[in-house]
């Protein structure tokens, strides 16, 4: 493979980065802490310089690029940690809709891109996590649809027109899109390691839209699910890379015994791992996106990306508050947000015995 940046790759991160740079402080982070954890003028300035529908196909408005590119922006913004659904509405719920949908769904991923509305998906409900089949189910009453059941840590799902959710059928397994603000349908706020805004959703035959064919159901189950495992181990890169900075700077400025703590011969050691775990995880997301760039089969290459997300990503958490001590912990430091949002990340995409099982199993399937 080509390690090379693409120029749309360089020129994308580059204005996604000044765009957090300008509007994600520290001081703005801490205030959305307690304000709901979206920041609605990032959102519309990535809205208005293209970079939400720069992915989408051009046929809804967006600039057609691919996973190289969208990747590149996931990044940035993980080295911000900044509080925007781009990978639950552009990635997964605009994607999804764009590639599977049909005309009203498809020019509902268009709203998307332009940040007119926000998508989100249901993919971390507990049967769905453990055995690959979601536990809710949907009942066909003609060409109507109603969903049952209940999905959990929903990121969003307060301000979303539209949630993707998988569910069983008597067809096997399907994707529906479904309107959070239903009567039939409730939301309860979740409490996240990182104050992001997750719900506990139910539905109680809530009306759902079917998306693709129930036959195709469970390809774009698959779909969703690993590229929401490449999104968020590329987020995790970005988490990654810029907490190891900021630890790196404070090792050369915090002193103990008279000289700056970097120079101590555990503290740099400890620093090393933490690059070269870093630069594992920067060399597996960058195959694995490539290779869904170029349409190679990429299953094996997100899950071991997203297995280095999660076990590389507990590391270098852990590294970061331990060598900034007490401040490490301090609600009010920067550091603290990349320590929550690295083990957010980390949680959600669970802890290396699972990542390991679902691969063999994948693998044996795929034999």
């Amino acid at each position: 493979m080509d390690f090379t940046p693409t120029e749309a790759q360089t020129d994308l991160a580059r204005l996604t980065g000044e765009i957090c740079a300008k509007l994600v402080t520290a001081d703005r982070v801490r205030e959305l802490d307690t304000d709901g954890r979206f920041d609605e003028q990032l959102w519309k300035s990535l809205a208005e310089t293209g970079v939400l529908a720069a992915a989408l196909p051009e046929s809804q408005g967006g600039g057609g690029f691919g996973a190289l590119e969208q990747t590149a922006i996931l990044r940035e913004l993980g080295r911000s940690v900044a509080p925007v659904p781009y990978l639950w509405s552009i990635v997964l719920g605009a994607g999804a809709l764009a590639r599977f949908g049909d005309d009203a769904q498809r020019a509902l991923a268009a709203r998307a891109g332009a940040g007119e509305v926000v998508l989100t998906a249901a993919l971390a409900e507990e049967n769905l996590a453990t055995t690959g089949t979601p536990g809710l189910t949907a009942t066909a009453t003609g060409d109507a649809w109603a969903l049952t059941g209940t999905a959990t840590t929903v990121p969003f799902a307060d301000r979303a027109e539209r949630i993707l959710v998988p569910a069983i059928t008597s067809g096997g397994v399907a994707v529906f899109a479904v309107d959070p603000d239903h009567s039939s349908a409730s939301r309860t706020a979740q409490s996240i390691v990182d104050l992001s805004p997750e719900f506990l959703v139910e539905f109680d035959a809530t009306p759902a839209e079917l998306v693709g064919t129930v036959e195709s159901g469970a390809n774009i189950l698959t779909w969703l699910r690993e590229q929401a495992w490449l999104g968020l181990s590329a987020l995790q890169l970005g988490t990654l890379e810029r907490a190891l900075e900021l630890t790196a700077d404070y090792t050369r400025t915090r002193e103990q015994f008279g000289k700056p703590i970097g120079a101590f011969q555990s503290v740099a050691q400890r620093l090393a791992d933490a690059y070269i775990d870093v630069q594992g995880l920067r060399l597996t997301v960058t195959q694995a996106a490539w290779r869904v760039a170029e349409n190679l089969p990429a299953a094996e290459s997100i899950h071991i990306a997203k297995f280095w997300a999660a076990d590389a990503g507990h590391r270098v958490a852990h590294t970061v508050i331990h060598v900034h001590g007490g401040i490490g912990i301090d609600r009010d430091h920067i550091v603290h947000n990349y320590f929550t949002a690295a083990k957010h990340n980390e949680f959600a995409l669970g802890g290396a015995t699972p990542h390991l099982l679902a691969l063999g199993a994948e693998l044996a399937v795929a034999d």
